[in-house]
């Protein structure tokens, strides 16, 4: 399939990209290239492949939910540098 060099600045220009003169050739033959080898996968008879959406499967490895006992909150803020009202006290980082 053939792309011009016409087609080309359109989609840099849709796509914000910078396309040189001197690169244009060599980007004619690679767009041209991606798009033949596009239409030969259409022309792949795929009616009895499965859909998926990774090429093995995978398979999540989860643990159950524990319920176990957190950190003591007076323990935490022991080592916290500053605390106000039961809580860490940080610098602030948004200014008004």
């Amino acid at each position: 399939m053939k792309i011009s060099q016409e087609e080309i600045k359109k989609i840099a220009l849709l796509s914000r990209l910078e396309v040189k003169e001197d690169r244009m050739a060599s980007v004619e033959k690679e767009l041209s290239d991606i798009l033949t080898y596009v239409a030969e996968l259409n022309e792949l008879e795929l009616d009895d492949v499965e859909v998926m959406a990774h090429a093995v499967p995978l398979h999540n490895v989860l643990r159950e939910d524990e319920l176990k006992p957190s950190l003591d909150h007076n323990l935490a803020l022991s080592n916290a540098p500053e605390e106000e009202d039961g809580y860490f006290k940080v610098p602030r980082v948004v200014q008004e």
